[in-house]
C-alpha cells in the first residue's frame, strides 16, 4: 500500500509505503502562522518516506531542534522535520486522495488562536 501527495503546484511529489497512522492537530503559534489555521500532519519514519521531486523543497530552519518543509514555488507547507529524529510529519492536506484516518488528538492547545474552539471531544495536549 503506498499514499502520494504533492505541493499545490506538483513540483514537489512524494510516496508514503504502508498504512497511515491516526494524525493530529497542532495548535502552535508556529505551526498556525506558516499554514494559516492549525496544522494536521502524521509522523511517518524517514524510510516510508520518498521524496520523486524535490528539486522545489525548500527548509526553514523554525528552532535549533526543527525545520520545516515547503514548495519554493507555490509555498505549500508540507514537512516539520525534528533534527536527528526517527520520522518527518507530513501535511495531512497534501496527500492525494482519501488517507482511510480519521484526526486522533489534538497539540499544543494552550496557543490555540481565539477565534475557534476545539469541539470534537478528541483528546488534547495542551503542551
Amino acid at each position: 500500500m503506498t499514499h502520494q501527495g504533492s505541493c499545490l503546484c506538483g513540483a514537489i511529489r512524494f510516496t508514503v509505503s504502508g498504512e497511515l497512522p491516526a494524525p493530529n492537530a497542532c495548535h502552535c503559534t508556529q505551526c498556525r502562522k506558516q499554514s494559516g489555521h492549525y496544522w494536521a500532519s502524521i509522523d511517518i519514519a524517514r524510510d516510508r518516506l520518498q521524496l520523486q521531486d524535490d528539486a522545489q523543497l525548500r527548509w526553514y530552519q523554525a528552532s535549533a531542534k526543527v525545520r520545516r518543509g515547503f514548495c519554493g514555488t507555490c509555498g505549500s507547507f508540507l514537512f516539520w522535520d525534528p533534527i536527528g529524529g526517527a520520522a518527518t510529519a507530513v501535511a495531512m492536506g497534501a496527500f492525494d486522495g482519501p488517507t482511510q484516518t480519521k484526526l486522533a488528538l489534538h497539540i499544543f492547545t494552550d496557543d490555540k488562536g481565539d477565534y475557534y474552539d476545539i469541539t470534537d471531544g478528541l483528546p488534547q495536549n495542551r503542551h
